[in-house]
């Protein structure tokens, strides 16, 4: 069955880490790349074939030359197909929820760096 799409998508490259939860209830990761993007989805290449419906968290990190600050996107979605073409395979993803936060650091023992002054 064909997903009616809504927006415009954009063809990014970005690397993307998603979690769901196995049919057993285990929390599962995996690593991959985004194929396209839009205001309501995005494709996600990955070579895991997730069950249709499957509820998935997101998390796409930014790139700074866009953002000119470390910025992550991180989603809660679900699974609206998968797909392969050829040597591409992967997901297409609706997002339900989303939010833009600053990339978390680590190794600065939790300390955030001194404010800027003028």
């Amino acid at each position: 069955m064909n997903q009616p799409r809504t927006g415009q998508r954009f063809p990014m490259k970005l690397p993307v880490e998603i979690q769901w939860k196995s049919p057993a209830g285990s929390l599962r990761k995996a690593t991959g790349k985004t194929g396209n993007i839009s205001g309501s989805g995005l494709f996600i290449e990955i070579p895991i074939r997730l069950r249709r419906a499957t509820s998935i968290t997101i998390k796409v990190v930014l790139p700074p030359e866009v953002t000119h600050v470390p910025l992550e996107l991180l989603c809660k979605g679900r699974v609206v197909r998968w797909n392969q073409h050829g040597q591409v395979q992967g997901v297409g993803a609706t997002i339900d929820e989303y939010e833009l936060r600053p990339v978390r650091r680590t190794g600065s023992g939790g300390k955030r760096p001194p404010k800027a002054t003028d």
